[in-house]
């Protein structure tokens, strides 16, 4: 490919899907959270949009569909990879150097105490402290998202689950929040919780 054409590829990209771009030349952890986080609003809206038509699937089934809209040029993206024991979705950035990887589960909303189990499966279990931001992803079929999303942050803030380093923390987009976790590693682990509104009422 020639100087021009290359030019002009990336131009398209810029155009087209500022995001890849973004994903391939993130320099830090806060520019790939960043650029991952446009990418993950994407496949939620997605997944929201058409969720009549995956009314049927399962914890398994959402997840599948959400890993196909995540695997796009920059990154690896899979299913029930081998983090000591399987973790929902394993996510991994290609050509950066460190390697940023993160770590997710998915769950079918059924309130704070399952959504408690879910973040004690992502750092109790699979995270080994080395990973990026982890996921935990809320697939809410109930009524009044805003509302449970809101009440589950209200009691992980008195609860401090899973070693909660103070008050969860606001995140940009909606039905989402972060947490700080103390990791049995030492480190100080963020995880992302993410809501996907697929209520069919």
């Amino acid at each position: 490919m020639g100087k021009g054409n290359a030019r002009d590829l990336i131009k398209l990209i810029e155009r087209k899907a500022p995001e890849y771009l973004d994903l391939l030349t993130a320099k830090t952890d806060e520019e790939f959270e960043e650029a991952f986080d446009a990418v993950l609003s994407q496949g939620v809206a997605f997944l929201e949009e058409n969720r009549k038509a995956f009314k049927d699937l399962d914890e398994d089934g959402l997840s599948s569909v959400l890993v196909a809209w995540l695997s796009i040029p920059g990154l690896t993206v899979s299913r029930e990879k081998n983090s000591n024991g399987h973790a929902d979705l394993t996510i991994q950035s290609n050509h950066s150097n460190p390697v940023r990887k993160k770590l997710g589960e998915a769950k079918i909303y059924r309130g704070p105490s399952y959504h408690y189990k879910g973040l004690e499966q992502l750092l109790g279990r699979y995270t080994t402290g080395r990973e990026g931001r982890g996921l935990l992803i809320a697939f809410c079929r109930r009524k009044n998202i805003a509302g449970l999303f809101a009440a589950l942050r209200q009691r992980m803030d008195v609860d401090l689950p899973s070693n909660q380093q103070g008050q969860t923390i606001n995140h940009s987009s909606k039905w989402q929040f972060l947490s700080l976790h103390l990791h049995s590693s030492g480190e100080k682990v963020e995880v992302g919780h993410v809501g996907c509104n697929l209520c069919n009422e």
